[in-house]
Parts: structure tokens; C-alpha cells; sequence
């Protein structure tokens, strides 16, 4: 490494001797090392400079008036975790210097047997491993934040129980917040033995652990409830009993689409507690689904009175139901947001012969609209049909409003 390339070690030297720390910054003079070195006396006064500015390297001597021993140790780690630590010890003190190491320290050196080389060399080498510290511990912080966001996936999307429905379903979910845990969108899909197809999308406020924690625990109260034979507004009452019961704090609630589908019939039955209605796609022709709004789950514990619409399905189409994070984001312009109408201009201009593949485009297309500036999560589930009798039936039918 050139002169002009080494870094500029800011050192930190604890040292009550006024003779001691004459002879360390001779010493350092000679190493070559570029560095700023800082003088104190005492740990107090050591811990107030470190709290203040951080360091590279500490050089402590375990004999302080306000300190004595290995404890020092712990208590400028406090000060300052990020700092590399290098103990000075006495002649006879060589078993201090090897459990300050266990304590934490980088490394010892033993005053009286220092050589202006073997200082450089203890600096960048203590310096380089702290580094090195720092570095895997915010790997593996990473790698425990993506095993915590894998786990509460599985949780919130979990694979449809599709079983012999000819209903395909396609889902996609992406977080508002990067490096954020997964907020509390979710989404399920079951075909129970009647055959009937129940589909779920829900978002609980809020966003981070507890959030996600109400979000799985509603998913998963759902399936239980919905295959236990619990249907229509029952169901919607079960699970605000549920989320009462789970939340937090009392701030928390959700909002929720059901929807059932009726393959034989041609039908489907949609529920909904403060959330956007889906979107109904027929004949490459996209209308919102025209159906009644009740509150969100948890807004009026007990007073809620949610109603079915009933929707006549065409004999090839898709739904699509998804999070307001999908349409809340701007259209560029900071005060035009996106909104159903955009949202549904977009689903009909994106080819839709792949469902993955048109999920894909459609968020990419709503990420690149808001610039990427988007704050909440947002989740969409796709159920996909064709053969489903209905005679009469199309997008334009009685309980579809057209946009």
C-alpha cells in the first residue's frame, strides 16, 4: 500500500501516565502510519470523546484512576462498538492483556517490549479486523432479515389449495420499504370439496413486525375458518373477533376482499370490508366489479354489516384483486395518482396470454410510473378461468360497472 492510499488512522490513546503516553506517541511517530491521535486521561473522559467522535483504533491501559482491569473494556466497546481496541499492559501482566482479547480487544501490547514496527503492524492489523467484525456481522444481519422475511412469506402467500379447480391463480407481492420486513398485505386461495373457489386479499395498517404478525395470523385464521364450512358475512364476523383478539394495540385494523367463486354457476360472490373492489377482465375488457362496501375489520368491532354482491362471471375471463399500494403510487406528476381508472388503462394495454408475465409488467409499469417512490406494499392475486358455464354473461353484465 503507497503513502497516499493509507488510510488516516484516527487513534485514541487512554493513558494517565504522562511518560507512558510520551514514549506511545514517539513510538508512533516512528511506525510511519498516517494518523490523528487524541490524548486522554481518563475512561470518562475517553468515553465522552468516542461518544462524541468515533475512532479506529483505541490504544487503553487497563490502569486508569476511574478504571481498573478488563472492565475498561467493555465500557469504551459501549462508548464506541465500531473502534478497535489495543490493551497496554506491564511487564507482568501478560495474562491481562490475553483475557482483555477475550473480552473483546483486538489485540495487547506490553509496554516496554514495543517496537515502532510491531505498533504499525498491531494498529492496521487490529483496524482491518474490527473491519472485517463489522462487516460480517451486517452479512449476517442481512442474511437473518431475509430468513425473517422468507418465513413471514410463507406466511402471508402462502401456495393456493387449488386441488381439482379448473380456476388458475397467480399472485405477486412486493414490499414498500427496501430492507423492510414484509408489511401486512396477504393473500389465499382455497377449493373446497363443494366446489367452491374462496379467495382472500387482505392489508392489515401499518407495516413492520407486528403488522405482518396480524396479517399471518388472519391468513391462516381464514383457511381454518373457510375449511370448517364458515361462509359470507359469518366469516367476515369470525375474523375481526380475531384480529381484536391478536392485534397489538388498538389502532390496528384491516381491510379484506372475499370472494367466491361458482365455476358451475357462472357466479361469484364478493365481500367487501373497507378494501377496493377487483377488477373484472372479459374479452380483453377490464371493468371494476360493481359491489357493496362495508367498513374495515377492527374500524367498529361488533356494529359492522357487510353485504354480498353476487357477479356474473363470462365463460373465459379473470379477476383480479390486489392492495391499494397498487394504485395509490403517482403517475409522475406528484399530485396525479394512478388510481383504478390508470390501473385499469394498464391491465388492458399489458398482454395478459401469460398470467406471470402479465403480473410482471404491470407492477414494473406501476414502479416506473411512481418513479420508484412507492411506501406501502402491495399485493395481487389473479384467478384465471376458461369453460366456466355462463350463458348470458360478460363483462358488461348487471353487477360490473363499467369505467
Amino acid at each position: 500500500m503507497t503513502a497516499s492510499a493509507e488510510p488516516v488512522y484516527r487513534i485514541v490513546l487512554v493513558e494517565d501516565d504522562d511518560g507512558d503516553a510520551l514514549l506511545v506517541e514517539e513510538l508512533l511517530i516512528d511506525t510511519g502510519l498516517r494518523y490523528a491521535l487524541t490524548r486522554c486521561s481518563t475512561l470518562a473522559e475517553a468515553c465522552a470523546e468516542l461518544t462524541v467522535r468515533s475512532a479506529d483504533c483505541v490504544l487503553l491501559d487497563l490502569h486508569l484512576p476511574d478504571a481498573m482491569g478488563i472492565g475498561a473494556v467493555d465500557t469504551v466497546q459501549g462508548a464506541d462498538p465500531n473502534a478497535a481496541i489495543i490493551v497496554l499492559t506491564g511487564l507482568a501482566e501478560s495474562q491481562a492483556g490475553i483475557d482483555a482479547v477475550a473480552a473483546g480487544a483486538q489485540d495487547y501490547l506490553v509496554k516496554g517490549k514495543v517496537e515502532p514496527d510491531l505498533l504499525h503492524r498491531v494498529v492496521r492489523y487490529a483496524a482491518q479486523r474490527k473491519q472485517a467484525e463489522r462487516a460480517s456481522a451486517a452479512i449476517q444481519a442481512v442474511q437473518l432479515r431475509a430468513e425473517e422475511n422468507a418465513r413471514l412469506e410463507r406466511g402471508l402467500l402462502p401456495p393456493p389449495m387449488l386441488g381439482a379447480s379448473r380456476i388458475s391463480a397467480t399472485s405477486r407481492y412486493f414490499p414498500g420499504r427496501e430492507r423492510a420486513l414484509l408489511g401486512g398485505d396477504f393473500l389465499d386461495v382455497v377449493h373446497t370439496p363443494d366446489g367452491l373457489l374462496h379467495a382472500i386479499v387482505g392489508d392489515v395498517s401499518g407495516h413492520g413486525p407486528d403488522a405482518a404478525a396480524l396479517g399471518v395470523c388472519l391468513r391462516i385464521a381464514w383457511r381454518a375458518l373457510t375449511l370448517g364450512g364458515h361462509r359470507a358475512d359469518e366469516l367476515l364476523v369470525l375474523l375481526e373477533k380475531m384480529l381484536v383478539a391478536e392485534r397489538t394495540h388498538a389502532d390496528l385494523f384491516a381491510t379484506v376482499t372475499l370472494v367466491c367463486i361458482d365455476a358451475a354457476a357462472g357466479s361469484a360472490t364478493v365481500y367487501l370490508a373497507g378494501h377496493h373492489a377487483p377488477l373484472l377482465t372479459a374479452a380483453g375488457t377490464t371493468a371494476e366489479v360493481r359491489a357493496a362496501h362495508g367498513i374495515a375489520l377492527g374500524i367498529a368491532p361488533g356494529l359492522a354489516n357487510w353485504r354480498p354482491s353476487r357477479v356474473e362471471l363470462p365463460a373465459r375471463g379473470a379477476m383480479m384483486i390486489y392492495t391499494d399500494g397498487l394504485i395509490e403510487g403517482h403517475q409522475g406528476d406528484e399530485e396525479d395518482r394512478l388510481g383504478v381508472d390508470g390501473l385499469i388503462e394498464l391491465v388492458d394495454r399489458i398482454p395478459d396470454a401469460d398470467a406471470d408475465a402479465h403480473l410482471d409488467e404491470l407492477i414494473t409499469e406501476v414502479r416506473k410510473l411512481n418513479a420508484d417512490r412507492h411506501t406501502d406494499d402491495l399485493a395481487i392475486l389473479r384467478l384465471e378461468w376458461s369453460g366456466a358455464p355462463a350463458p348470458g354473461a360478460g363483462a358488461g353484465a348487471g353487477a360490473v360497472a363499467g369505467r
